[in-house]
């Protein structure tokens, strides 16, 4: 995943995509009235973003699926403290990630990560059982990670010999997750990341700047194919996992600071470019191409800024959308995503905030990306308790779906294959609440403004604060589905009384006649007030649930 580029969220705001206030959501952005939601395929899509944005829609499955969960999991999970980015930090003189793997590990220069890519091993895996687990918490959708920046595919890669079925698991873990995902009903999704590998492994090339091992390469600059012959990477060559030396730490740096300000401004953090080695590109399209013929899945996510690899990206997302046409007889039933899209390409593809909300009904349908922890196992979440409680994550939820989004939740999963036990009680309690109020999420629609109450989501990527939720019951959230108004409460009123004041009589946001409230999957009615104020509803004490409940406001004139 991405770190925090800041720069990326200025220039939303530059294009117009104002904050509302916490208290009631801002209208549709000017782009709203581009064209409608739903336009028809071509025929055949061209490689381009004029037929791209011209063209797609989002398929209604996911527009109706709302809730997806993730198995962000590969070789970085099995150091197990939590950092994203272990395979590049490891190799940072001074970063605690680079002292954990000296301490636990070895010097990279002897131990680099392709050992530790060996080292993941799934040995306690059992998918099924996840997978039962994940749709026992109401997930419509679920999504495998098929490589990361370090380049491993996990599936049965043809063009990357690198990949989970020669190296550590031996299993081809994508294709494993595909054929249990569909035997339970799930539509199946893949993340793909190697579009940056070209640039962030190059630290793997560098060297310390002090110390005792100061000047000596780490294991990229060193190993060759021929040094495999007996080891268990016979056969391989590292260069093709590490990517080359297109960008090597000079020679004769010799401070950590100095280290630091050569990778700032030249191997980056990140980097939405082009490689200068043309096969790379060539390499990764074929990779791409193997995943969506192989596998088959409705979703491809690209952890980029617009499409990776510039044409390269265009070429996959038109293969992907025309692959897709061809097998549901030229409906269009998959998604492409890519983070933070510039509003004149919205329309090509799903548009994706990480770890983050957007601040107004959008009204092309979007994905939040989040996460109970890290996005790569970390134990400390565990010990210290530092997971996102279950109120968090289903009233970030609430909030997304409000503003016609879906959110992805991704379940750190341990190197060995499990979760832990806060883990699985934190996903158990998550489906308890759906099972009770999913029926006023799926397959939901916005309603005329999306909440109202003193608490909000910031706005953009990382926004998403801390692992508590921030909300009360007097936040609520709107949504529609048929003729009826789905209200989201977002905790338990102290004295039992739901107020919503978008619905008050005075309120002209709330226009029309109430004459039913119920809760889903109840035929009793809910006794209630309507003041000038506020539609006061008496929450029966039975359906006490701190994170809250849904309401079902039915009359005639509610949803237009």
């Amino acid at each position: 995943m991405s770190v925090d580029r800041r720069g990326f969220l200025a220039g939303s705001a530059a294009l117009g995509l104002a904050q509302a206030t916490p208290a009631i959501a801002a209208a549709a952005p000017p782009h709203a009235a581009l064209r409608p939601v739903k336009v028809a395929p071509p025929q055949r899509f061209t490689a381009d973003w004029q037929s791209l944005a011209a063209g797609y829609s989002a398929p209604d499955w996911f527009r109706d699926a709302k809730f997806g969960i993730w198995a962000h999991w590969a070789a970085p999970s099995v150091p197990g403290i939590g950092d994203d980015w272990y395979a590049r930090n490891m190799y940072l003189q001074g970063h605690p990630t680079y002292d954990h793997h000296l301490k636990h590990y070895g010097h990279p220069a002897d131990t680099g990560f392709m050992q530790i890519q060996n080292q993941w091993r799934a040995e306690h895996w059992d998918p099924a059982e996840l997978l039962d687990l994940y749709k026992g918490a109401g997930a419509r959708y679920f999504m495998a990670l098929a490589n990361h920046h370090d380049n491993l595919d996990c599936f049965a890669s043809t063009h990357q010999p690198w990949n989970s079925t020669r190296v550590g698991p031996k299993k081809d873990i994508v294709g494993i997750w595909a054929g249990l995902a569909r035997e339970r009903g799930l539509r199946f999704a893949v993340s793909n990341h190697s579009a940056h590998a070209w640039h962030w492994n190059q630290i793997a090339y560098g060297y310390d700047p002090v110390g005792p091992r100061r000047g000596q390469r780490y294991d990229a600059a060193t190993l060759t194919r021929a040094q495999g012959r007996g080891a268990w990477w016979d056969g391989l060559d590292p260069q093709q996992l590490y990517t080359g030396p297109s960008m090597a730490m000079p020679d004769g740096i010799g401070s950590l600071a100095e280290a630091g300000a050569w990778h700032a401004a030249t191997d980056g953090l990140w980097n939405e470019g082009v490689p200068p080695d043309p096969d790379y590109v060539r390499r990764w399209t074929l990779r791409c191409r193997e995943l969506i013929d192989r596998y088959e899945p409705d979703m491809l996510y690209f952890d980029n800024h617009d499409l990776p690899l510039q044409q390269a990206g265009l070429d996959i997302a038109a293969y992907f959308y025309n692959r897709n046409m061809a097998r549901h007889g030229g409906r269009l039933e998959g998604v492409v995503t890519a983070k933070e899209t510039p509003p004149q390409r919205r329309m090509g593809l799903v548009d994706v905030v990480e770890r983050g909300q957007k601040s107004f009904i959008d009204p092309y349908p979007w994905q939040t990306e989040t996460c109970l922890g890290n996005w790569f196992y970390g134990a400390q979440y565990e010990r210290e308790n530092l997971y996102k409680t279950p109120a968090k994550v289903l009233h970030t939820l609430c909030d997304v779906v409000s503003k016609n989004g879906n959110m992805m939740l991704s379940v750190p999963i341990k190197g060995d294959g499990t979760i832990d036990a806060r883990e699985r009680q934190i996903v158990g309690e998550i489906g308890a609440w759906m099972r009770i109020n999913g029926a006023a999420i799926y397959a939901t629609r916005p309603w005329r403004i999306h909440g109202e109450g003193p608490g909000g989501a910031g706005a953009g990527s990382f926004s998403e604060g801390g692992r508590d939720t921030g909300y009360t019951a007097r936040d609520i959230r709107y949504v529609t589905r048929g003729k009826a108004l789905h209200a989201l409460v977002l905790g338990w009123p102290a004295d039992g009384v739901a107020r919503l004041t978008l619905l008050g009589r005075d309120n002209p946001v709330g226009r029309g006649e109430v004459r039913r409230v119920s809760l889903p999957g109840s035929s009793a009615p809910l006794p209630f007030t309507r003041t000038g104020d506020a539609l006061e509803v008496r929450l029966p004490a039975a359906a006490h649930h701190a994170i809250g409940l849904a309401l079902i406001v039915e009359g005639p004139g509610l949803v237009d």
